[in-house]
């Protein structure tokens, strides 16, 4: 199949890099001329513009910072650019509703569209074992989920159209407030005396078990590697923590769901941000403790 790829940074050069290993010819385009370097060492086609990337596609993925780029690059050069037979899926961790209004501009103009955020980190797009989850029809799910399968180890149809970036905001409030909460579980345990070691043993097979404890423990030298491990080098950066706690604010704000938690994370995250430590992995938060 041939692909377009717009987003060539962190996660999106090694998904592309993902396509072009399950045999797909990869079109990409990125602003950076780094990143372009780095696709075609991975074996994608690389053009100066979008625009050029796009023609002839069979699908369109994009993996871009925030909704205002996503919004920009849909409205102005996919949208009426790429082959109205072309599928598009947008990959970046965006508002929902910046999500549903593209899809209805794409819809409207006769393509099918798919938010599919992904969760993982770099080092899960470079191995491709990313989690994506699909907002989008069924017919969209179906077009778009082998493509996402040759860069993911699960692809989860959450729902119609925003409900992976509902999903992906969700899961991540979940994730911020776990790694606090994990930090200051360890942090209280070494002042208590154990070792961080021994209590990873126990707290590993306990009911304080989560994902933060078990594949990305935040202490050096306990449990698996993990960016504790170099010198917290991401890993999923703690500005993008903020971003998705920010994001998930808003949502709830609009939902009109009291996320006392979820408010207290983003707190802590703007303030280790604002002092510097954007980007530090989200874990490193455990230093101000």
């Amino acid at each position: 199949m041939k692909i377009a790829f717009i987003g060539l940074g962190n996660m999106g050069g090694g998904m592309a890099a993902n396509l072009v290993k399950a045999g797909h010819e990869v079109r990409a385009f990125d602003l950076a001329e780094a990143a372009l370097e780095l696709a075609r060492q991975n074996g994608c086609a690389t053009f100066a513009t979008a625009r050029e990337a796009l023609q002839g596609v069979e699908a369109v993925v994009s993996m871009l910072p925030n909704g205002k780029i996503v919004d920009s690059v849909y409205l102005a050069d996919v949208i009426g650019v790429a082959p109205q037979s072309a599928v598009l899926l947008d990959c970046s961790t965006i508002d929902v509703a910046t999500a549903r209004k593209v899809a209805e501009a794409a819809g409207a103009a006769g393509y099918e569209m798919v938010d599919a955020p992904v969760s993982g980190g770099i080092a899960a797009a470079n191995a491709g074992t990313l989690t994506f989850m699909v907002g989008g029809s069924e017919a969209g799910f179906a077009r778009t989920e082998p493509i996402l399968a040759r860069m993911g180890k699960a692809v989860i149809h959450a729902g119609g159209s925003g409900a992976g970036q509902a999903a992906k905001i969700c899961n991540n409030m979940a994730l911020g407030i776990h790694m606090i909460g994990t930090c200051e579980a360890f942090a209280m345990a070494q002042k208590l005396g154990l070792d961080p070691q021994k209590f990873y043993d126990i707290i590993s097979v306990s009911s304080g078990q989560s994902w933060s404890v078990t594949s990305y423990c935040p202490v050096p030298g306990a449990g698996p590697q993990s960016p504790a491990d170099n010198d917290y080098k991401p890993g999923f950066a703690a500005a993008l923590m903020l971003k998705d706690l920010t994001l998930a604010m808003e949502a709830a704000e609009t939902a009109g769901v009291d996320a006392e938690m979820g408010k207290r994370a983003r707190e802590l995250y703007q303030a280790w941000v604002d002092a510097g430590n954007g980007a530090v992995d989200f874990s490193g938060i455990i230093r101000t403790l």
